[in-house]
C-alpha cells in the first residue's frame, strides 16, 4: 500500500511570521507528539479548518477521540497570516451555484451568516476575544475598470430574497474609509474584521476545553492507509481509523490533490500605530474594505490604529512547492507599500513596521471542495478556500464532520462534496508556465487600469483567462 507523504513547510523566522501572531506572542502551549497513541480521528492541520472540524466532531459525538497534529503552533499557517475580513459567501453566489445549484449555494451563503453569528456569540460570551468587530465591509471601485464589479452578485442575493447589499456613493466611502480612493460600490452591513491569531488561537483553546488532543510543532512526515492509518511524526505516530488532512497549501504534496490544487501567495504589510492620525482622517471602526481589481486590495484599521494593507502578488508555486519567500516575500510589501501611498496619501510617511506573505490553495472554480483519497474512504479532506476562509470554514468544519462520523444529512450530501466533479488543472511545467503567463498580463493590467489607462489587447487576452476571486 502507497504510503502518503506529505510536504515539510519552510522553516519561519521568528520576524517572518504575521503581525497577528507575533501581536499576541502567539507560541505553543501544546507538547510534541513523542511515542505512540491512538485516535478515533487523527486531524492533520491546526488552522481554522482543522480546529473548526475538531469542534464539530465533538459536538456531534463527544465520545470520539480526537487528535490534531500541527506542523508548527495553531494558526501559523493561512488562518494566522489573512487579512482579518469577515463577510459572507454572498459575494461569491454566482461562482458556488456554477457548482452546488442556486438552492444549495443560497443555503450555504445564508449558513455563513450563521458563522457570523456564531463568531460574535463566542466573543459576547466571553469564550473567544478575537476583536469582532462587525461595522461592514465594502466591495468597492477605485477605477473606471472595477466600476459595477459586484453588480451580478448583488443581483443574483436579491434575486434569492436577500437583502445583503447596499449602495456606496462616493461621500460614503470616503466618510467611512478616510480615503477618496476608492468611490463607488457596496456594504455588507453584517460583516467586518477579527484579529486572526486570536481566533485561532482562541479555537485551538477552546477545541483543548472540549476534549480534543492536540500537538503542536509535530509535522506529519507520512501517512501509511489501511483499515488502521499511521500517521507518523519525527517522535511518534498517532492510529487512528479516519484521517482528516485540513492542511491547506500543502495538500498540494499529494498527486492526487495537486491535478486540482494550485498555490499562490498573498502579501501583507502593517504600518506603526497611527490612532489619532486615523481619526482625523475619518477612518475610526473596524470596516474591511476592498477593491476590485484582480489582485485585489484589502485593507483595514485594527483596534490599536495600525492599517493591515494585503494584495495578491501573483507568484505562483511551481508543482505546488513553495519556499520560504511564501512566508516572507524578499521585496517586504513594496508593492503593497506604493499601494498604501496612494489610497492614503496621508500615510506616506507612516513606518511600516511588519511584512509578510502565506501561501494560499486555490482551486480552479474558486469554490472549496471535499472528498476523501481515492481508494481511501477513511482519509478525508477540505480545500480550495482560496483566501475566503473565516465565516467559511465553520461550514467546512461541519462538512468534514458528516463525513467523518458517516452521517447522512446536508452536510455530508453537499454539492461541494465529490472532486471528480471538477476540473483538472494541465501537467508541469505547463501550469507554471501558463500560470506566469497569465498572473503577469493580470499585474500589468492592474498597474494600467488603477491609473484609468487601458491595457494592450494581448494582456487583455491573457488575463481574461486568470478565474476571478479575492483574497482576505
Amino acid at each position: 500500500m502507497t504510503t502518503l507523504r506529505l510536504r515539510q513547510p519552510a522553516a519561519a523566522l521568528p520576524s517572518d511570521r504575521s503581525f497577528w501572531l507575533q501581536d499576541i506572542g502567539a507560541g505553543a502551549v501544546t507538547d510534541p507528539l513523542q511515542g505512540n497513541e491512538r485516535a478515533d480521528v487523527v486531524i492533520v492541520g491546526g488552522g481554522y479548518t482543522g480546529l473548526w472540524t475538531a469542534l464539530r466532531i465533538r459536538e456531534l459525538a463527544p465520545e470520539t477521540r480526537v487528535v490534531v497534529l500541527e506542523a508548527d503552533l495553531c494558526g501559523s499557517g493561512a488562518s494566522g497570516r489573512n487579512g482579518g475580513q469577515v463577510h459572507s459567501w454572498f459575494a461569491e453566489l454566482d461562482q458556488i451555484s456554477t457548482v452546488v445549484g442556486l438552492e444549495e449555494a443560497r443555503q450555504l451563503c445564508a449558513d455563513t451568516v450563521a458563522s457570523i453569528a456564531e463568531l460574535k456569540a463566542l466573543q459576547q460570551n466571553g469564550t473567544i476575544d478575537m476583536d469582532l468587530r462587525l461595522d461592514g465591509w465594502l466591495w468597492t471601485a477605485s477605477s473606471i475598470a472595477q466600476e459595477g464589479a459586484w453588480e451580478h452578485a448583488v443581483a443574483m442575493t436579491a434575486a434569492v430574497g436577500e437583502n445583503r447589499f447596499k449602495p456606496l456613493t462616493a461621500e460614503d466611502i470616503e466618510r467611512r474609509t478616510g480615503s477618496s480612493a476608492s468611490y463607488a460600490g457596496v456594504v455588507e452591513t453584517n460583516a467586518g474584521t477579527v484579529h486572526p491569531a486570536k481566533l485561532a488561537i482562541g479555537l485551538r483553546n477552546l477545541a483543548l476545553a472540549c476534549g480534543v488532543i492536540i500537538h503542536e510543532r509535530s509535522p506529519v512526515l507520512d501517512i501509511e492507509p489501511g483499515r488502521t492509518c499511521k500517521v507518523r511524526t519525527a517522535r511518534g505516530m498517532v492510529q487512528a481509523e479516519k484521517v482528516v488532512l485540513a492542511a491547506n497549501a500543502w495538500l498540494s504534496a499529494l498527486p492526487e490533490l495537486r491535478r486540482h490544487l494550485y498555490v499562490v501567495d498573498s502579501q501583507v504589510i502593517a504600518t506603526a500605530a497611527v490612532p489619532e492620525l486615523l481619526d482625523m482622517i475619518g477612518w475610526r471602526d473596524g470596516t474591511s474594505i476592498c477593491d476590485s481589481q484582480s489582485q485585489v486590495l484589502y485593507y483595514q484599521r485594527t483596534r490599536k490604529g495600525r492599517v493591515v494593507f494585503g494584495r495578491g502578488s501573483g507568484n505562483v508555486a511551481f508543482s505546488g512547492n513553495f519556499g520560504a519567500s511564501f512566508n516572507r516575500s524578499p521585496e517586504h510589501g513594496r508593492d503593497n507599500v506604493r499601494e498604501l501611498r496612494r489610497v492614503y496619501p496621508a500615510l506616506r510617511d507612516v513606518p511600516v513596521e511588519y511584512d509578510w506573505a502565506g501561501p494560499i490553495d486555490c482551486v480552479p472554480e474558486q469554490v472549496p471542495v471535499f472528498d476523501h483519497l481515492r481508494g481511501h474512504p477513511n482519509i478525508f479532506y477540505g480545500m480550495g478556500f482560496n483566501g475566503t476562509g473565516i465565516a467559511q470554514t465553520p461550514i467546512g468544519g461541519r462538512i468534514l464532520a458528516s463525513l467523518v462520523l458517516e452521517r447522512k444529512d446536508r452536510w455530508s450530501a453537499s454539492g461541494l462534496v465529490g472532486i471528480q466533479r471538477r476540473m483538472s488543472l494541465p501537467p508541469e511545467p505547463f501550469r507554471y508556465l501558463g500560470a506566469k503567463l497569465v498572473r503577469s498580463a493580470v499585474r500589468r493590467k492592474n498597474d494600467v487600469e488603477i491609473r484609468n489607462r487601458r491595457a494592450d489587447k494581448i494582456t487583455n487576452l491573457l488575463a481574461g483567462l486568470k478565474p476571478s476571486h479575492r483574497k482576505k
